[in-house]
C-alpha cells in the first residue's frame, strides 16, 4: 500500500459489525468469552450502545470458565472458541440477537453502510430468521405458516414496549433487517442485561435440542478507541464524574480533532524531525527474560504500554542548529521555536494515536512517555516550555491514557528542581511521573530489558531497535 502524505488520525465514530452464528445441535459449543455488564445505571454507561460487551476472550484451556453459556464443557474440559473463530475482540458490543436489536439507543449510522469485519462469514436471512420456528411447526402439521402463527412466534420478544412495536408487527409488514436490528430495549436498569442473557440461553437451548429451531446468532458492533463509546468514560473520569464538564471536554476534543487533522507528513521540517527520531516510539513485542522486566504493552498485551519517546538533547541541537543559520533577531528565534514546537506536537500526536489505536482493549488504551535527557547540556538546561506545550495538547485530548511518564537521567540533586519546573502538570497526572537516574528502575517501570539496553549501548539505541511504526511516516 502506498504511503499517504496525510495523517488523518486513527479513530472513527462509525463502527464496524460482526455476526456470530452458533452451530445447531451442539450443546458443547461456547462463545469463548466473558461478557461485561453495562446495565448498572452508571453515568459512564451513557454512550454504550448495548448492555453487554466482550470483557475478555478465553484461551482454549479456559473455556470452561463462566461465560454466557452453561453446561458447555466437552469431556476433556476444552471447547471450541467461536469468538476467536469469528474474529471477536475485547470491547465489541452485543447489539442484537437473531436479527432483533437489543440496544440502549438507535444506531447513528445505517446498518448497510457499516463494514463487516467478521472473519467467518455466513449468509443469514435476517428478515425470516424469527419465523423459522413457526415454519417448522407448520411443516410438521402439513400446512403453511399463517400471520397468526408468525405473530405468536414472536410473543417472547414482546416483553416491553420497545420490542413490542418492532417485533410484533412482522405479519403486517416484513421489515428490512436493519429496522429490527435498530430496535431499542427499554426497561429498568439492572433488568436488561439479564433479559439479554435469558434470550441468548433460550435460543441456544432450543437450537441445541432440535434442528427445527434457528441457530443462535449474535450481532456485534466494534468501535475504535477514541469513539464516544469508549472515550466517554475517560473524559468522565478526568472530570471527576461531572457529566456537563465531561460532555463539554469531549465536544472540545472533537472540535480539536477537526481542526488538527489531517497532518501533512511531507512538511520538510516535520520530516527532518521524524528522520532524526527526535520524537519516536519504543514498542517492544517479545517478553524479556525473567523477573519483572516484562516488555511490550499496548500491542502485545503484556500489561506494560508502549512508549512515546522524546530525545530532548536532539531537540535542543535541532533548535540551536536552525537558529545559528538564520538571523538572530528575537522575532526569528520565536518563529523557529514555534515551528519546532509545532512539529514536535505533530510527531507526538502521530505516535500517540498510532500506539493507542493498537491497544488490545479500546476501552482502556494506554501509552507511556519517556523523555530522554541524555546529553542535555547544562548551558541550555531542561527548558520546560516544549513539555508544557505537549502537556497542553495531551491532557485535554487524551485523558486517562497515560500509564507512566519517565524523565531520565535526572541526577538526584536535580529531581526536586525538575519536579518544580513541572508545576503546570495537575496533581493526578504528576503521580504517574518518574524522575530518576536509575536505569534499573526505568526498566522495571516500563518493562524494558536492561541487559539489551546495555548491549546496544543506550536507550536511544534500544529505541531504534524497537521502532515498529516510525518508518511508515518517513518519506525519502
Amino acid at each position: 500500500m502506498p504511503q499517504s502524505p496525510l495523517f488523518e488520525g486513527l479513530s472513527l465514530e462509525q463502527p464496524s459489525i460482526l455476526t456470530i452464528t452458533f452451530p445447531s445441535n451442539d450443546k458443547n459449543v461456547s462463545l469463548g468469552a466473558i461478557l461485561a455488564n453495562h446495565d448498572n445505571g452508571l453515568t459512564n454507561e451513557m454512550m454504550a450502545p448495548g448492555f453487554a460487551s466482550i470483557g475478555a476472550l478465553l484461551d482454549e484451556e479456559d473455556n470452561h470458565s463462566p461465560s454466557i453459556d452453561s453446561n458447555n464443557n466437552n469431556s476433556d474440559g476444552k471447547e471450541q472458541s467461536l469468538a476467536r473463530k469469528y474474529g471477536v475482540k475485547v470491547g465489541d458490543y452485543i447489539v442484537g440477537i437473531n436479527g432483533v436489536g437489543y440496544r440502549r439507543f438507535p444506531p447513528d449510522f445505517p446498518y448497510e453502510t457499516l463494514e463487516d469485519v467478521t472473519l467467518l462469514k455466513e449468509e443469514v436471512d435476517l428478515i425470516n430468521l424469527n419465523d423459522d420456528d413457526a415454519d417448522s411447526e407448520k411443516k410438521k402439521k402439513g400446512g403453511a405458516p399463517t400471520d397468526a402463527d408468525t405473530t405468536d412466534n414472536n410473543d417472547d420478544n414482546c416483553d416491553n414496549e420497545a420490542t413490542k412495536s418492532a417485533t410484533c408487527t412482522i405479519a403486517e409488514k416484513p421489515p428490512q433487517s436493519n429496522e429490527l436490528l435498530s430496535q431499542v430495549l427499554s426497561g429498568k436498569s439492572g433488568t436488561l442485561y439479564p433479559q439479554l442473557l435469558s434470550k441468548i440461553k433460550q435460543i441456544k437451548s432450543a437450537s441445541s435440542s432440535s434442528s427445527d429451531h434457528p441457530p443462535l446468532i449474535l450481532h456485534l458492533e466494534r468501535y475504535t478507541w477514541d469513539s464516544r463509546v469508549h472515550s466517554w468514560s475517560r473524559f468522565l473520569s478526568a472530570r471527576n464524574g461531572n457529566v456537563p464538564n465531561a460532555m463539554m471536554a469531549m465536544q472540545q476534543h472533537e472540535q480539536w480533532r477537526t481542526q488538527f487533522f489531517p497532518i501533512d507528513l511531507t512538511s520538510p521540517s516535520l520530516q527532518k524531525l521524524l528522520k532524526a527520531h527526535a520524537v519516536s516510539e519504543i514498542d517492544v513485542v517479545n517478553s524479556s527474560e525473567g523477573g519483572d522486566q516484562r516488555e511490550g504493552g499496548g500491542s502485545s498485551g503484556s500489561g506494560i504500554a508502549p512508549v512515546v519517546y522524546i530525545d530532548f538533547a536532539k531537540l535542543q541541537s535541532m533548535g540551536a542548529a536552525t537558529s545559528s543559520t538564520t538571523t538572530t533577531s528575537t522575532t526569528t528565534e520565536n518563529n523557529i521555536n514555534d515551528t519546532l514546537s509545532s512539529d514536535v506536537i505533530k510527531a507526538f500526536v502521530i505516535y500517540t494515536e498510532t500506539l493507542l489505536s493498537k491497544a488490545p482493549d479500546p476501552r482502556s488504551p494506554k501509552t507511556c512517555q519517556f523523555v530522554d535527557l541524555t546529553g542535555v547540556t547544562i548551558k541550555a538546561g531542561i527548558q520546560p516550555g516544549i513539555l508544557k506545550k505537549l502537556y497542553d495538547t495531551f491532557e485535554p485530548n487524551y485523558p486517562e491514557t497515560l500509564q507512566k511518564m519517565v524523565l531520565y537521567p535526572v541526577p538526584r540533586l536535580m529531581v526536586r528542581i525538575v519536579d518544580a519546573m513541572l508545576s503546570f502538570v495537575n496533581e493526578h497526572t504528576r503521580k504517574k511521573f518518574i524522575i530518576t537516574d536509575d536505569l534499573g528502575l526505568v526498566c522495571k517501570e516500563l518493562g524494558w530489558n536492561w541487559k539489551e539496553i546495555q548491549e546496544v549501548g543506550s536507550v536511544n539505541g534500544y529505541m531504534k531497535k524497537h521502532l515498529r511504526h516510525g518508518l511508515s511516516f518517513v518519506f525519502d
